[in-house]
């Protein structure tokens, strides 16, 4: 079984915002699958299908952001699912808008959600998909930006990327983790 854990926050207030690009990642999934993530269970609204031979959860954590580790760790444990199985989908604002990032394992890089589950798996061993969201303007907050909504014109270009990103989680999940690297890594 795969767990791919979209990283975002809960709540209205943050639905569409650059902090929330993994959650929005999985809605386009869930869409492709036919199935919806609204299934709650233990502080993640969860959805489920097959891919191929392989059973996959979709897992949206209902905490915040910087302590998603606690949800992945329950739901993993809950599994049976070790780190490396874990497919990590979130933004990540040492990127350059639109460009993705595809790790097997390695360090936080400064995301504190990445960081949190880092903690809480007691591993960095597994793959991770960054979407760049840009970084903020000099004058404004990093914690503001993350938080702020994408423009119009972000939210057009996003959509090619998005879609880019799912296909990558698939070849993942299909067990081509250097397929997924070799094309979409930029």
């Amino acid at each position: 079984m795969k767990l791919v854990v979209g990283l975002g926050n809960p709540g209205e207030e943050y639905e569409r915002s650059r902090h929330n690009l993994g959650f929005q990642v999985l809605d386009r999934l869930a869409v492709r699958h036919g199935i919806v993530v609204d299934t709650k269970k233990k502080k993640s609204l969860i959805g489920r299908f097959r891919f191929g031979k392989e059973r996959v959860m979709l897992l949206k954590p209902q905490t915040f952001v910087n302590l998603s580790g606690e949800a992945v760790l329950y739901m993993a444990s809950f599994l049976r699912i070790m780190p490396e199985n874990i497919i990590v989908v979130c933004d990540d604002v040492n990127l350059p808008f639109g460009a993705v990032r595809i790790r097997k394992y390695g360090s936080s890089g400064g995301h504190n959600g990445i960081k949190s589950l880092i903690q809480f798996l007691k591993s960095d061993n597994f793959p991770r998909i960054r979407i760049g969201v840009g970084n903020p303007p000099d004058e404004t907050r990093l914690e503001n930006f993350v938080l702020s909504k994408f423009s119009t014109d972000e939210v057009s270009a996003l959509d090619p990327v998005i879609d880019k990103v799912c296909d990558a989680v698939q070849y993942i999940i299909d067990g081509d983790m250097d397929r997924a690297m070799n094309e979409f890594n930029q």
